[in-house]
């Protein structure tokens, strides 16, 4: 990677973890748990959400070995005994984080499509291999510049969404799945727990996510062309 594509790797990948957590918080203010807001944990300010390991360690050791950013924040705390109903709430307020990122990215999107259509300079950097490696064109004008940040903003919260989504613990999938299956099924479901850490690194060993996400690249890649 080079120097452009590190620094708004880190520096997206952060607002969109912020944005994540911060979503976990809201929804479970919204259930009736105000412990994380209590904390003040529903904010996006980064800096409440930092976890030293998670969010500034693995992120930057990912991409100077040239891999997509990745990482995770400090868990925004929850206390079912304040849930009004536990099962569907924690449903909801697992889902609230990836669709937080869907989000993000559905909005980065727009944005980058109305600066395509817009902005002709714009258009034909899109539609350049200089996008896919991150390197600003000579003539460079500050919108090519946001373009490179929403294309960034786009592929990284979507890729934080998909594998959060993936339905094993401790990933937000799991507390998904817990809530739509039944109690007895959920009781053999969460015996799975203390093994989910390891089978999420197996699934990241086999690039299992990377197929998952790349019916999405190649829209995507459609979409800005």
């Amino acid at each position: 990677m080079n120097p452009i594509e590190i620094a708004i790797s880190l520096f997206v990948l952060l607002f969109a973890i912020t944005v994540h957590e911060a979503a976990h918080g809201w929804a479970a203010k919204r259930m009736g748990d105000p412990t994380a807001y209590d904390l003040g944990r529903v904010s996006l300010n980064p800096l409440v959400h930092v976890d030293p390991i998670g969010t500034v360690v693995l992120p930057l050791m990912l991409v100077l070995i040239g891999a997509p950013a990745f990482g995770w924040a400090k868990p925004v705390p929850v206390n079912p005994y304040n849930l009004r109903h536990p099962r569907r709430d924690n449903l909801i307020i697992s889902a609230a984080g990836p669709a937080a990122n869907f989000l993000t990215s559905f909005a980065a999107m727009i944005l980058l499509l109305v600066l395509k259509f817009s902005v002709p300079g714009v258009r034909a950097f899109l539609q350049s291999p200089a996008l896919f490696r991150a390197i600003l064109p000579q003539g460079f004008y500050p919108l090519q510049g946001l373009a490179l940040i929403l294309y960034f903003a786009v592929i990284i919260n979507i890729y934080l969404a998909v594998f959060n989504m993936i339905p094993v613990p401790p990933l937000d999938g799991s507390g998904i799945l817990l809530g739509v299956l039944s109690e007895k099924a959920a009781a053999r479901y969460d015996k799975l727990r203390p093994y989910g850490f390891f089978i999420v690194l197996a699934l990241l060993y086999l690039n299992v996510l990377d197929i998952i996400i790349l019916p999405l690249n190649v829209l995507i890649s459609l979409l800005l062309r």
